[in-house]
């Protein structure tokens, strides 16, 4: 596992509720919140992230042109691809997903 992959599950696991299993989804681990899952990896640099759309537009996000696991994903996916290669960029995906479980809390 990756080392920023190790410090973002060490991050989000700290937060209450947050569960982390096999993926419903990708079949890699996932992370699950109030029984749904919220985010699952790719590989040790992505992760998907079910925001909804909503906020996907409000923040501005857009799926990454050059993905190779969802090369063509639906605009209107509650889904959205984060890559994480800094600190910062981690720190953003952190955000990312708390933003995700005020969704379904």
């Amino acid at each position: 596992m990756g080392h920023l992959k190790i410090k973002l599950m060490e991050k989000l696991r700290q937060i209450p509720g947050v569960e982390e299993r096999a993926s419903k989804v990708s079949g890699g681990s996932a992370l699950f919140f109030n029984g749904k899952e919220i985010a699952h990896f790719h590989h040790d640099n992505e992760i998907d992230i079910r925001l909804t759309r909503k906020i996907i537009r409000q923040e501005g996000l857009h799926h990454p042109v050059d993905s190779k696991i969802h090369l063509h994903r639906s605009p209107s996916s509650d889904w959205i691809e984060v890559r994480f290669r800094t600190s910062d960029e981690l720190d953003e995906a952190v955000r990312l997903t708390r933003l995700a479980l005020k969704q379904y809390g």
